[in-house]
């Protein structure tokens, strides 16, 4: 997690102070948007990674139903034999 939080910020920051380079601001004003950009990027990407993280934890979760499930359902064909 604390990967994803540094790479955020910095590409929030990167990409904040090019924007504000690009657009002809002075050097104290693509600081402070390059440090406004770092704080939401590292925002958005720990949002992102616990939504992915999330998602990948019910697909495991849902594998793991349905072999339970298949696995019951052949024992339960088995003795019925």
């Amino acid at each position: 997690m604390k990967f994803i939080f540094l790479a955020g910020g910095f590409s929030g920051f990167v990409l904040a102070g090019l924007g504000s380079y690009w657009a002809g601001h002075q050097a104290d004003r693509i600081l402070f948007d390059g440090a406004a950009g770092c704080l939401v990027g590292a925002l958005l990407f720990r949002w992102f990674w616990t939504v992915l993280v999330g998602g990948i934890r019910e697909t495991i979760l849902a594998r793991n139903a349905a072999t339970a499930a298949a696995i019951a359902a052949a024992a339960a064909t088995t003795k019925t034999k």
